[in-house]
C-alpha cells in the first residue's frame, strides 16, 4: 500500500534548513537529517538524488557533493572533500577526499581514507582501508585492512578487478592480516607503476606487493610479490593435505613482522599528512575540519593495527596451552618464538605508541618541508605541488619517510627477536 503525502506535511526543520541555503534535493520528503549535523559544515552546491539520511556531529560535506544518483544513501560521520560522488550505500566514520567516485550498492565501514580521484564501482566493501589517489576498484569487491598505492594519473592508475577479496580474517581467528600493496614512502610521490591485480581472484593476508605488480585473473595469491614489475604465475601448493589443528599457531616471525611494517607505514603516512599534507587542506574552505577527520582516521588505523596485534598476542596464550592439553609437540624453535612474543608485545605496544617518529631523521624532514613551502607558494594543488618535483626532491622526501619505516620497525626488534627470526 503507498501512502500519499499530506498536502499539509510539513518537512522536518533540517530538511527546510538545507533548502534554504541552496541544496538541491530531488525528494525532500525522503531525506533525513540527524539533530546533531551542522547546517553550516554542508555546502549549499549539494545536491542529493532520492532517499538519503545523513547524520553524525563530525558529518562535512564540501563544495559540488553528489548523492545518491543511483541508490538511497546513509551518511554516518563521514567527511567529504570537493567533488565526491557517493552514488549509493552505506558510508561510516571514513573520508574521502576530492573527486572521489564510489558506486552504489558500497559498504564503506569505518576507518577509511580514500584519497584524490580514487574510485570503486558497484558493490565495494571496505573497512580501515586506505586507497591512494587514483587507485581503482572494480565490482562485487571486498577490499578491507589493506592500504594500496600506485600509478600516476587517472588513465594510469592501480587496479584491482571485479569480484576481488582481501582475505583479512584467518583459521585460527584472528585479523593480524593488513597487507601493504605498494608502500608509504614511494607511493604518497606519485611516481610508481601502477599494481594490477585481475579480477575473480584474492591476496591472502598479510602480504607485500610491489609496484608493477601484475596477478593474473583468476588467481589467489598467497606469497609475497616483493620483486617490482613482475607477473606472479598461480602459486603451487607444495604440500599434502594434512590434519588441521583449531588454536595452534605454527612459526610467527613473519605474519608479526608484516604487521610491524605495515604499522610503520601507516605512522610514516601520519607524519606525511602532518608536515605536508595539512599546508594544502588549510587553504581552502572545509580544508582544516577534512584534515582534520583524515588525521582521526590515521589515528584510529594505527590503534586498530596495534588492537589487532594485541589480540593476536593473547590467543598465542592460548594456542600454548591447546598444544599441550592435546599433547601436539611445537618445534623448540616455534614454541620459543611465540612465548618470547608474548613476553615482548607489552613493551614493543608501548613502543609503538611513543611517537618515536617524530624524531627520526629531523634534517631531512625539515629539508622536504622547505621544499614543499616553496612549492606550495605557487599556488598549485596538493596532486600538483607532488607531480611537479624533481627526482632530487622526491628523493629527498623518500629518504625521511623510509627512515622512518625502517627506524620504526628497528625498534621493535630491539625489542624482540622474533622479528629477527625469519
Amino acid at each position: 500500500m503507498i501512502r500519499a503525502i499530506k498536502k499539509n506535511a510539513k518537512l522536518p526543520e533540517k530538511v527546510t534548513c538545507l533548502l534554504k541555503k541552496g541544496v538541491r534535493i530531488t525528494a525532500p520528503f525522503s531525506v533525513e537529517i540527524g539533530k546533531e549535523v551542522n547546517p553550516e559544515r554542508i555546502d549549499s552546491s549539494l545536491i542529493i538524488y532520492g532517499a538519503a539520511r545523513i547524520c553524525g556531529e563530525n558529518t562535512l560535506i564540501a563544495q559540488d557533493v553528489k548523492l545518491g544518483y543511483e541508490a538511497p544513501v546513509n551518511l554516518i560521520n563521514c567527511q567529504l572533500g570537493a567533488a565526491v560522488e557517493l552514488k549509493g550505500g552505506y558510508f561510516a566514520d571514513s573520508v574521502f577526499l576530492d573527486k572521489v567516485t564510489m558506486g552504489s550498492n558500497a559498504q564503506v565501514r569505518s576507518g577509511c581514507l580514500l584519497e584524490e580521484e580514487s574510485r570503486g564501482n558497484h558493490t565495494v566493501g571496505l573497512k580501515q582501508t586506505i586507497l591512494f589517489p587514483f587507485v581503482t576498484l572494480g565490482s562485487l569487491i571486498n577490499f578491507c585492512d589493506c592500504l594500496m598505492a600506485g600509478g600516476t594519473s587517472r588513465k594510469k592508475h592501480s587496479e584491482v578487478g571485479s569480484s576481488y577479496i582481501h582475505f583479512n580474517y584467518t583459521p585460527q581467528q584472528d585479523k593480524a592480516t593488513p597487507s601493504l600493496i605498494g608502500d608509504v614512502p614511494r607511493g604518497v610521490m606519485l611516481r610508481e607503476e601502477p599494481i594490477f591485480l585481475g579480477g575473480q581472484g584474492g591476496i591472502v593476508g598479510p602480504l607485500q606487493i610491489a609496484y608493477g605488480t601484475v596477478i593474473p585473473a583468476g588467481v589467489i595469491c598467497r606469497r609475497d610479490c616483493i620483486t617490482a614489475e613482475m607477473i606472479w604465475p598461480p602459486s603451487v601448493l607444495s604440500f599434502e593435505p594434512k590434519k588441521f589443528v583449531p588454536g595452534i599457531d605454527g612459526d610467527i616471525s613473519r605474519k608479526v613482522n608484516h604487521n610491524i611494517g605495515y604499522i610503520a607505514n601507516l605512522l610514516a603516512l601520519r607524519q606525511w599528512y602532518r608536515f605536508v599534507r595539512r599546508e594544502f587542506f588549510i587553504r581552502f574552505k572545509y580544508g582544516e575540519a577534512l584534515y582534520a577527520g583524515a588525521l582521526d582516521v590515521l589515528d584510529e588505523a594505527i590503534i586498530e593495527r596495534i588492537r589487532q596485534l594485541r589480540l593476536f598476542a593473547q590467543n598465542l596464550e592460548k594456542t600454548i596451552i591447546a598444544a599441550e592439553k592435546m599433547k601436539k609437540n611445537l618445534s623448540g624453535i616455534v614454541l620459543r618464538k611465540q612465548k618470547q612474543f608474548i613476553r615482548d608485545w607489552p613493551q614493543m605496544e608501548e613502543y609503538l605508541f611513543g611517537n618515536s617518529e617524530e624524531k627520526i631523521s629531523l634534517k631531512k624532514k625539515e629539508t622536504f618541508i622547505k621544499i614543499i613551502q616553496r612549492q606550495s607558494g605557487k599556488a598549485n594543488s596538493y596532486l600538483q605541488t607532488i607531480q611537479a618535483l624533481t627526482s632530487v626532491q622526491t628523493r629527498a622526501g623518500m629518504d625521511w619517510l623510509n627512515d622512518v619505516v625502517q627506524e620504526v620497525a628497528a625498534g621493535c626488534m630491539k625489542i624482540s627477536g622474533v622479528l629477527r627470526q625469519k
